[in-house]
This record gives C-alpha cells, structure tokens and sequence, in this order.
C-alpha cells in the first residue's frame, strides 16, 4: 500500500500523542513514559519553519517531527520518529526522512542532525543506510548528522 506523507495539522494531534507514546515504550521497553507536556505541539501547527510529516493510510500511522535551528549553522533537527508496530519495516521511515531531506533543500539547510538511543540498533542501521554518520557519541546515545 502507498501510504501519503504530508504535512500534519492540528486534527493529527492526538495520533501523533499515541504514536509517541508507542515509540517511547518501544525504545524503553516499559509502559511507564510520559508523553508529550499540553501544548508542546502547538508550535508544528503555527505555520513556523518547524512542522510535522505524517504517514497516513486512512489514519496517522507514523510522524516525524522537524525544528529548524538557525544558530552559529542553519540546520534542521529531526526530533521524534515513530511508525506504529504494524508498520514497520514497509519504508515509511524512510519516505518520512526522505521528505525532511527535501524540505531541508527547499529553505536551503545544509545538514540535518539527531539522536538515536545507542541500544535502538534498528533505528541506527536505518540511518546508516541513509548516509548519517555519527557526529558525537553523547553518553547513551549518539548524535548522528548529513549533509543536504
């Protein structure tokens, strides 16, 4: 099935709550996490550079969560991932990276940076097939960057 990456809006938003809650349990294996403080995704729906890309099939079924940083270097930080269970592996990690990479062209980012827990080995095998390289091992886990 092709699923649609696009922008998230503010109906996504409680999708987009349970999908990181998935993630979180995933990487921590416990179901004690916390999601997402009230109000914290308001500004992905604000029409800033910031936003959300989401799977959608029908229904939300993973988001990445992108912030802008226009510091010392312009880049892009890619700061939550999350596909649900049943659809892992099927490439919509990719594509939902694939789509940040472009927007980053589109505003002219030259890199892209994140992190990724040192024990999601998955995660990390993913990225490396994209072409990031760790950029900084930062205690348990690793910084990894691209340039766009």
């Amino acid at each position: 099935m092709d699923h649609l990456i696009r922008i998230g809006i503010k109906a996504d938003e409680d999708s987009i709550r349970s999908l990181f809650i998935e993630m979180l349990k995933t990487i921590y294996d416990t179901d004690d996490v916390k999601g997402y403080d009230k109000g914290y995704l308001d500004r992905y729906f604000n029409d800033s550079d910031d936003r959300i890309y989401v799977a959608d099939d029908g229904r939300v079924i993973a988001f990445l969560s992108i912030e802008v940083h226009h510091e010392d270097k312009d880049y892009i930080y890619l700061d939550d991932l999350s596909v649900t269970r049943e659809c892992r592996n099927m490439g919509i990690g990719t594509k939902l990276i694939k789509k940040a990479e472009s927007y980053a062209k589109d505003i002219k980012i030259p890199a892209i940076l994140f992190h990724v827990e040192k024990t999601n080995t998955d995660a990390m095998r993913l990225y490396e097939r994209l072409g990031y390289q760790i950029f900084l091992d930062d205690e348990n886990r690793y910084l990894l960057k691209k340039d766009i």
